[in-house]
């Protein structure tokens, strides 16, 4: 098969979460386990570090993949959703894997994955470890897809795990209260590996140390460990200043993720990296700051609070669920602009009203469905958010809602792209 048809192939047979949501998870690990069986144990072969967490488990983990580049590290970097080129999810050195290995790995492996039946999110993990392992890299930063327990990566053994936040998404799946979702996330917890929490929360902090206790694993809150006491944007850098409480001393690290969120995740991510040191590899200071400086370059990361254009200005962002809406609406109260133009869409099994009930009053909406089985239908949203009062028109795709905020927009004027990791995936295809 050429790439094309294995591709086709593939979003075929396999139940893919991105495109069909609820009906494509699988909760347990019984198919993943076959699947690395049959591919002789890759992951084992692997030095990993794991990382969960509702918001902030992409940047975070590029974050981690830059400075161990920086440092001069083969590292691989597993990562989901896609937004453009399904590739995009298994990178060495922040290359994509190559296509004629996806074909390969295919038609090698077909017949056994096809006996197993696994999920689109199981087979491409099974292909992840095999390419890293094949490819022998030093490091691999692999990202869980969905909760943490049951997640496909959750076989491995890492040296270090990372737990960034805890908020409302997937509740179908995870559970309804933050407790229950939280207990899903601890589950990438591992007997005497480190964890390292992003940022203490009252509902999750004291389940995450009791695991923590139970498996005699060292548990740090970076929050505690960390301070932030400024963050600016300069010359398009986000120069973070950072307090180490313990030594009291001070350092500040410019960030290409402009994102004011983004420095919740830099706590979590510099604790990391003392236990990765520990762990015996050779990352200096100026490996810090050199790899949060250029994370887009290095790694290719995309969708996070990025300008697309300037006059009108355009920024895309996946913030998706309540907690990303509202570190969005944070955002967005530090740019000056005259009117706001907001191109929104969303997914079908999400709790759209609360989401909406979020959004600014004042903004022109061009609501919008993206182009994945998943999507909410425009007019169902337009439908939903007019009844709390958000004035707009409905497209029936992200490409259209563009162009008429395009239109309408003056030069001093903002136009926000998101809702959904599609709707931005779509909004940057157009890009």
């Amino acid at each position: 098969m050429t790439y094309p048809q294995t591709l086709d192939y593939l979003f075929a047979r396999l139940p893919m979460f991105q495109r069909i949501g609820a009906a494509a998870y699988k909760a347990d690990l019984k198919n993943t386990h076959k699947i690395i069986e049959v591919l002789g144990k890759p992951h084992q072969k692997l030095i990993c570090i794991h990382v969960a967490g509702t918001n902030g488990k992409g940047s975070s983990s590029h974050m981690l993949a830059a400075i161990l580049q920086e440092a001069g590290y083969k590292t691989g970097l597993y990562t989901s959703p896609h937004l453009i080129d399904f590739r995009e999810r298994i990178k060495i050195n922040g290359k994509m894997i190559p296509k004629n290995y996806i074909v390969d790995f295919v038609e090698k492996y077909k017949i056994e994955f096809e006996k197993i039946e696994p999920s689109f999110f199981e087979w491409t993990v099974g292909l992840a470890f095999k390419y890293f392992a094949d490819e022998e890299v030093d490091v691999a930063v692999i990202e869980v897809g969905l909760g943490g327990r049951l997640d496909s990566t959750n076989v491995i053994t890492p040296i270090v795990s990372l737990i960034t936040n805890i908020s409302f998404d997937h509740m179908n799946l995870l559970g309804d209260t933050l407790e229950k979702i939280a207990i899903e996330k601890a589950g990438i917890i591992k007997p005497k590996v480190p964890v390292v929490v992003s940022q203490y929360q009252s509902e999750s902090g004291p389940l995450f140390g009791a695991k923590a206790r139970e498996l005699k694993a060292p548990l740090d809150f970076a929050d505690k460990i960390y301070k932030v006491n400024g963050a600016k944007l300069i010359d398009g850098m986000l120069h973070v200043t950072v307090m180490h409480k313990s030594k009291n001393s001070t350092e500040v690290y410019e960030l290409d993720l402009t994102g004011n969120y983004q420095t919740k995740n830099l706590l979590g991510v510099l604790n990391v990296v003392e236990y990765i040191i520990k762990a015996g590899f050779i990352i200096e200071p100026g490996d810090i700051k050199n790899g949060l400086k250029q994370v887009i370059k290095l790694t290719g990361l995309a969708g996070r609070w990025q300008t697309l254009s300037q006059k009108p200005l355009v920024i895309a962002d996946t913030g998706h669920n309540e907690d990303g809406i509202k570190q969005i609406i944070e955002n967005l109260k530090t740019i000056r602009y005259k009117q706001l133009h907001f191109v929104f869409g969303t997914v079908n099994d999400k709790e759209v009203v609360k989401i909406l009930e979020l959004l600014p009053k004042e903004a022109v909406y061009y609501f919008v469905k993206a182009s994945v089985p998943r999507a909410l239908n425009e007019n169902e949203l337009m439908e939903q958010a007019k009844k709390i009062k958000l004035n707009g028109k409905s497209y029936s795709t992200v490409k259209s809602g563009i162009e008429a905020a395009k239109k309408a927009a003056k030069k001093d004027d903002l136009i926000f792209i998101g809702g959904s990791t599609f709707v931005v995936g779509d909004a940057i295809t157009e890009f």
